[in-house]
């Protein structure tokens, strides 16, 4: 199993709410990428914040990314959450680096992380990210919690790059 994050990021690095400054950029391929990646998926790895969020939004979408959404085996890091709602919904807590690296051995296919600083950067420690798919947003937001920011150094290979139009396009990464 291998585990892909997918991140949205502006050209200074900045990845947080990007609900509130994405979707002015937002494409027929953007759409095409990103369901070619969740299609692709054995399930998502989320950190609390990120879960949160899409178990408040997705579970009353309809249509086939909705669908997909809402049917994959959803695993949350998480300490609060105790009994997560959203189906398929599974909370690992405790040492979330040793619990994801057990998933690696014990699942097909790939995790997706969607967001999740946090996460991401835990996992980045543990070098348990496998690929990185960097959507990249043609804005300088100038502040805001960044993908990278720590300690933590990566050597990463690009495997990929692609241009979703409107002048965003996506690096992926491998380790």
């Amino acid at each position: 199993m291998n585990v892909i994050a997918s991140e949205f990021v502006s050209l200074d690095g900045v990845m947080e709410a990007p609900e509130t400054w994405s979707l002015d950029f937002w494409n027929d391929e953007h759409t095409a990428y990103g369901n070619n990646l969740l299609f692709t998926a054995s399930g998502l790895l989320l950190g609390r914040v990120t879960y949160e969020g899409f178990a408040a939004a997705w579970p009353s979408r309809t249509g086939d990314f909705a669908d997909r959404m809402n049917t994959l085996p959803k695993y949350v890091a998480s300490s609060t959450i105790r009994e997560p709602e959203w189906n398929n919904s599974r909370v690992i807590g405790g040492d979330v680096g040793q619990a994801v690296a057990a998933l690696k051995t014990q699942t097909s296919g790939h995790l997706l992380v969607y967001g999740s600083a946090r996460l991401v950067q835990s996992l980045l420690a543990r070098d348990l990210i496998d690929e990185y798919h960097l959507w990249i947003f043609p804005l300088v937001l100038g502040k805001g919690k960044r993908l990278f920011d720590g300690e933590h150094r990566a050597t990463l290979q690009l495997a990929d790059v692609k241009s979703l139009g409107s002048g965003a396009v996506v690096l992926a990464y491998r380790r």
